[in-house]
């Protein structure tokens, strides 16, 4: 009887807050027909904004990758001064704001910012510009990765890779060939989540984007400028996108649990262990 209460509970608090939006944002980006749905969506601004959108992503996610996995194979593997510290500088975007870590950036590369005028008198642009939105949207990524490659790393344990040193591998052979592969699945988890944080980023990038439509309007922020348009349809239409997004990388997580499943199961219970 408790349990079916409990599942009830469960499945009305996701229909609630889940299925219902997702019906809604669909529901009114197709309200006026799917002809003006590829027009709004095809608008050279919204198309700017997609641009915009997937550039950042393309640049974010390699980005994290590489700390991702050197962050992850020093705290793992090594112990040194300011390991804590580096644990702790991965965490601090979770309990950061991104709102306040794009006034941060502004604070530092603004025009009256820290570097400002130096910035400025070399003529290096990087609030409102491309070069802000990026790193903005890395501050409130990086975690993603690392955070899902460090337990792993420490669970699989260093026998393998020290069984390597003696068959005379060298450092790079034994990251490419012994430790990498253990850690894929954990290394796709992360990339996924990267990627679909990087894309649907809104607050820090607001910021530090100065969202000119058509010009510095990543999709997230599309979605804000067409609704105080009052174009309603078109900014559905942008939010339906990000929704397909968010359905892709849930399904593709899911897969990525399913196909590694049984090294997801062994790890934690040799952690339970």
């Amino acid at each position: 009887m408790v349990k079916n209460i409990l599942i009830g509970i469960a499945l009305a608090f996701m229909g609630l807050f889940l299925v219902m939006p997702l019906l809604v944002v669909f529901t009114e980006a197709f309200s006026a027909g799917i002809a003006d749905y590829f027009t709004a969506i095809t608008d050279p601004n919204v198309g700017s904004a997609i641009t915009l959108t997937l550039i950042i992503a393309l640049v974010v996610v390699p980005a994290n990758l590489i700390f991702g996995i050197c962050a992850s194979w020093c705290i793992a593997r090594f112990n040194f001064i300011g390991r804590d510290l580096l644990i702790t500088l991965i965490d601090l975007p979770f309990s950061i704001s991104p709102v306040i870590a794009g006034l941060l950036e502004v604070l530092l590369f603004g025009l009256n910012g820290l570097f400002g005028t130096w910035l400025a008198n070399h003529n290096i642009q990087i609030i409102f510009a491309l070069p802000g939105m990026i790193l903005a949207t890395i501050f409130v990524t990086f975690p993603f990765v690392a955070r899902e490659i460090i337990p792993l790393a420490q669970e699989q344990g260093n026998d393998e890779e020290e069984a390597a040193v003696t068959l005379g591998a060298s450092g790079l052979q034994i990251f490419f060939r012994v430790s990498l592969p253990k850690l894929r699945w954990g290394l796709f988890y992360g990339v996924l989540l990267c990627n679909a944080r990087a894309m649907g980023e809104f607050g820090a990038v607001s910021v530090v984007s100065g969202k000119i439509f058509g010009s510095t309007d990543t999709l997230s922020l599309a979605v804000e400028s067409l609704y105080e348009s009052y174009e309603i349809q078109a900014a559905f239409a942008c939010a339906s996108l990000l929704a397909m997004l968010a359905l892709v990388t849930l399904i593709l997580k899911s897969a990525l649990e399913w196909w590694h499943r049984d090294e997801i199961h062994a790890v934690r219970r040799k952690k339970a262990a």
